[in-house]
């Protein structure tokens, strides 16, 4: 079980920071494991709790934890959680919880469709040469959409009667 937590654990520490090597853990990243992996429900283990617990568990003037320091804040997490339980069943408990979550992203950018803004992003009403941009399907052709093609047959654009000169003059 505690292979999984440590697995857990990195998957979290690294979240978000692109310098951390996942063996530290912040305060930011250790709420969110928290609340992504259902420790901190708001009722028995809030976010004041966690807050605490990882205030108590960290040296005095580091911002980050180790990952033996995160096991202490977890049996003092479990504890809290499962109050009815000894505190090595509380932990494994904690550890259930914790096997194979990844940190969520969901609902973290949403699209806004408020006023004008789906109304200038709908493709079938553009018209012009922005038309040509976009396919049926509202997807966009890249280069394509946007290179001028040019005609270098010799003939200027508005001339009807183009590869027939070959046919006149051999009358």
């Amino acid at each position: 079980m505690a292979s999984e937590a440590r697995k857990t654990f990195q998957r979290f520490a690294v979240f978000g920071e692109s310098s951390s090597s996942g063996t530290e853990m912040n305060n930011k990243n250790f709420s969110k494991l928290c609340k992504d992996c259902g420790i901190m429900d708001g009722k028995t283990v809030t976010s004041t709790d966690v807050d605490i617990v990882f205030s108590k568990v960290k040296a005095k003037n580091a911002r980050t934890i180790t990952f033996q320091q995160f096991q202490e804040a977890m049996k003092e997490l479990g504890q809290k959680q499962f109050k009815d339980k000894n505190p090595d069943e509380a932990l494994e408990n904690i550890y259930k919880l914790m096997e194979g979550k990844d940190p969520a992203t969901t609902g973290v950018t949403k699209a806004t469709t408020v006023g004008g803004v789906s109304r200038l992003t709908d493709t079938s009403k553009y018209t012009g040469t922005h038309k040509e941009r976009f396919d049926e399907s509202g997807k966009g052709k890249g280069i394509a959409g946007r290179e001028e093609t040019t005609d270098n047959s010799g003939y200027v654009s508005g001339y009807k009667d183009a590869g027939t000169y070959d046919k006149k003059s051999s009358k």
